[in-house]
């Protein structure tokens, strides 16, 4: 179900600008607001978008941005399985690729989680990939972290 007007509302505040491609929101808090969009494959101007799923719950940005500006990124790729972690891009990619409408002749998005083919580029990508249901390593790792802050 494409994105409703006030989803669109929603998302040009948190971005603070329109978006720039079709979207629908996959996860949502207990209030409605959005936490997970989908992205189309394509922008508007039919530039590639590589990242399919992204975060924009404001909080969840912010703590995510915390366990990266601590080392997270490195961390992360040396705690998960490589081979999980292949798994997981691989998986990304192919559903991000069977999106682009068929008759798409134009410049494609590459890579996977994040448009990286290997290893970890952003945490907030990997958790959002992981919150819509991916089977993603290293969102299940930020997950644990966010467990752990969040506990008394």
């Amino acid at each position: 179900m494409p994105a409703s007007e006030r989803d669109v509302e929603a998302l040009t505040r948190l971005l603070g600008r329109p978006p720039r491609a079709d979207f629908v929101v996959v996860v949502r808090r207990p209030d409605g607001a959005p936490v997970v969009i989908q992205n189309a494959p394509l922008l508007d101007d039919g530039a590639p978008m590589p990242t399919r799923y992204y975060l924009v719950d404001p909080g969840i940005v912010v703590a995510v941005s915390r366990i990266e500006a601590a080392g997270g990124v490195r961390a992360a790729e040396s705690a998960v399985d490589p081979e999980r972690l292949r798994r997981a891009h691989q998986e990304y990619a192919s559903e991000r690729d069977a999106a682009l409408p068929p008759d798409h002749a134009g410049p494609t998005p590459h890579g996977g989680v994040g448009g990286t083919a290997r290893g970890v580029k952003c945490l907030h990508a990997h958790y959002a990939y992981f919150l819509a249901g991916g089977d993603d390593p290293v969102g299940l790792w930020v997950q644990g972290r966010l467990d752990e802050v969040e506990q008394p």
